[in-house]
């Protein structure tokens, strides 16, 4: 590790810059193991396109053992050109500190910390609980994760109590917050809270830069499907950030076709509070990334997504192939 648990958050603070994709795990063609060669496939290119880092997925089924493999695999091939995050999505706490203990070991940047599907708190103090616990029993820096998935409205209107993140931010190694509640004046709020504890505010929504860059002072945006625009996100967030904003908005605008498009697809599975793996490993695929297959559990995916998705990226100006979409699940590495 790079830093020490105590000088988590300046060095963060000194680190942090830029966008933060995502990785999902790519499989061997019988899914019986993962891919190593589509996954370091994958890392060169989101270094190619442009991103600080990227978030190694873990809602992908794959068991303990290969999740740990999958961290040290995109780290040995990122070779310190490049970022990569734990994330923190496991049944119990527990089991997130075991794995946060092995990505210590394999260099791991950091984790993005989620909520277990079991977790049903009652009130702020148990929300701060978990994210108190983890933190105390790791040294990695922690980015918080504050999303209307948890299903804490009944705590807070937000979806999120602000309390529970505020009183974190006192914990060494808590860096970040990864926030996507409530809305806009939600944001506005929290940030006002939030803006003297030395924690980034990130609001990963790429429709927000503007405001979140200009307003807020965001310097580090993670983590999300960012490689459904390219290399737009990385690009439009250094123009913003460099106080460029006509230039970044000629960017805002023309992707706004595949803009639209994921918003429209994405509300197909409103209600599931399940990330469509499929269909980011599709718009991955579409700008180059390995593709191929996915394990159970996972959305299918339609003609009519792949061909929305990949007429609004056309409209949006990216060079697309012309493949067919069977070579999607076969992918650019097969194993």
């Amino acid at each position: 590790m790079q830093y020490r648990k105590a000088d988590a958050k300046a060095w963060a603070k000194d680190n942090w810059h830029g966008v933060c994709n995502v990785i999902i795990p790519s499989f061997t063609e019988n899914l019986k193991d993962i891919n190593e060669a589509a996954i370091r496939h994958d890392v060169r290119r989101n270094i190619e396109l442009g991103y600080w880092g990227a978030l190694a997925v873990s809602e992908a089924a794959t068991t303990d053992e290969e999740y740990i493999r999958f961290m040290e695999i995109c780290v040995d091939e990122s070779a310190g050109r490049h970022n990569i995050m734990m994330h923190g999505s496991f049944d119990t706490a527990d089991d997130i500190v075991r794995i946060a203990q092995a990505a210590e070991s394999a260099g791991i940047e950091g984790m993005l910390l989620s909520h277990p599907n079991s977790h049903y708190p009652t009130n702020a103090d148990q929300v701060y609980d978990l994210i108190e616990f983890v933190a105390t029993r790791t040294n990695l820096a922690i980015c918080t994760f504050a999303a209307p998935h948890w299903n804490f409205q009944r705590i807070e209107p937000s979806g999120y109590p602000t309390s529970a993140l505020v009183k974190s931010a006192q914990l060494d190694n808590i860096v970040a917050c990864k926030y996507e509640v409530g809305g806009i004046s939600s944001h506005y709020e929290f940030w006002k809270a939030n803006r003297n504890t030395g924690v980034l505010y990130s609001d990963p929504m790429v429709e927000h830069f503007p405001i979140s860059i200009e307003l807020f002072g965001q310097q580090w945006a993670g983590t999300s499907g960012f490689e459904c625009f390219g290399g737009v996100p990385p690009k439009m967030f250094a123009l913003l950030r460099e106080g460029d904003y006509d230039a970044a908005m000629e960017l805002f605008w023309r992707i706004h076709p595949a803009r639209a498009m994921r918003g429209t697809l994405s509300s197909q599975h409103d209600g599931a509070n399940y990330i469509h793996r499929y269909l980011w490993a599709f718009w991955a695929w579409l700008h180059g990334y390995s593709g191929g297959p996915l394990r159970q559990p996972a959305m299918k995916l339609t003609d009519g997504q792949m061909l929305a998705s990949r007429n609004a990226m056309i409209k949006s100006g990216f060079d697309i192939a012309d493949e067919g979409f069977d070579e999607f699940f076969v992918g650019r590495c097969p194993a």
